[in-house]
């Protein structure tokens, strides 16, 4: 059993006309002790969104559904408020998009940490203050105790992400949901928090789930790949096979624009931007864009191929580059 399992995730909003906008729409995804997962894709891909249900973070607008949504062999969706408040920062953490307004600008550093420890470990004061100084020692903050007295506006955008690390871990969570870590960051800065995430992963046992549209964080970090477009997953699979030959046209155009695989002047770019509301195709979200699109992507929803290729959610999934058709009948089954 895997430490995390999703089955068929669903997320939608209800919208001021009345209509749902489904953000996520059937995900599915598990997640080992140990192993760091990432999640990749453009702005607009519901990679947030379907972390946060795993959370319990959305407003009360969102309407989540799931086949299987558990942890540790526990249903989240059958969880009573108190019990999810007992294990969310506790066994489940997750580091949010831009430090330096996730962190409230009206207390210090050390008590926002502090409040962590007292909730889900019970300590007092002197352990709290102790533990606060351990931990940001070993995210790499130097003059740590010093710094506990600092409130966030007197941090830099590197130290202010390191806290939100040592907030994450304070309470030795299984799993860590690290969402877009060194977005925002400089190059150097960025290179030392994912280090930082993996050597805590090591040294915590934690399983990691990394969030973000960098594919060459994903090279450099996840273990396993989850391709999301618009809501929908289009590809899974080891990060070896993926850079080594992506299936779906989506996947490919992601690791063409890597500027270590451009052939030419200019990088590769994909055109368009990804779907809204009221502008998806019956068939495939991602063929108005697609250089390998037939007519059929227009019209008919495609279906997911076999584990041997990444389970591409494509009419002709890609291999060595080209596309094939599937036997449907064999190793084809519905999206």
């Amino acid at each position: 059993m895997s430490l995390l399992e999703i089955e068929n995730l669903t997320v939608e909003f209800e919208t001021r006309s009345g209509h749902l906008f489904r953000a996520v729409d059937r995900v599915s995804l598990a997640v080992d002790e140990r192993e760091i997962v990432s999640i990749v894709g453009e702005s607009g891909s519901g990679k947030s969104v379907a972390m946060l249900a795993v959370m319990g973070l959305l407003p009360k607008t969102a309407r989540v559904s799931a086949d299987r949504l558990t942890f540790a062999g526990e249903n989240l969706l059958g969880l009573s408020p108190s019990a999810r408040r007992s294990l969310i920062g506790k066994d489940i953490a997750m580091i949010f998009q831009e430090p330096m307004s996730s962190l409230n600008p009206c207390f210090t550093v050390g008590f926002q940490i502090g409040e962590a420890l007292a909730t889900h470990l019970g300590l007092g004061r002197a352990a709290r203050r102790a533990r606060s100084i351990e931990l940001l020692e070993q995210v790499g903050i130097p003059s740590p105790e010093s710094r506990l007295d600092a409130f966030p506006h007197q941090l830099s955008g590197g130290m202010s992400q390191r806290v939100m690390i040592a907030m994450a871990i304070s309470c030795s969570p299984k799993l860590l949901i690290a969402d877009e870590p060194s977005t925002a960051l400089d190059v150097t800065i960025q290179a030392q928090i994912l280090d930082l995430l993996v050597r805590l992963r090591d040294e915590q046992d934690m399983a990691l789930v990394l969030i973000t549209h960098d594919m060459g964080v994903v090279a450099e970090t996840a273990e396993r790949v989850v391709v999301q477009y618009a809501g929908r997953q289009v590809e899974q699979a080891t990060t070896i096979d993926l850079f080594r030959d992506p299936h779906h046209p989506y996947t490919a155009a992601l690791l063409a624009a890597l500027p270590e695989r451009a052939t030419g002047r200019r990088l590769p770019a994909i055109g368009g931007m990804v779907p809204g509301q009221w502008d998806r195709l019956a068939g495939c979200v991602f063929a108005p864009r697609c250089g390998f699109a037939l007519p059929i992507c227009s019209t008919e929803p495609p279906r997911r191929a076999g584990p041997e290729l990444g389970r591409a959610l494509c009419h002709t999934p890609l291999v060595a580059g080209r596309p094939v058709a599937l036997d449907r009948s064999l190793d084809g089954v519905p999206a």
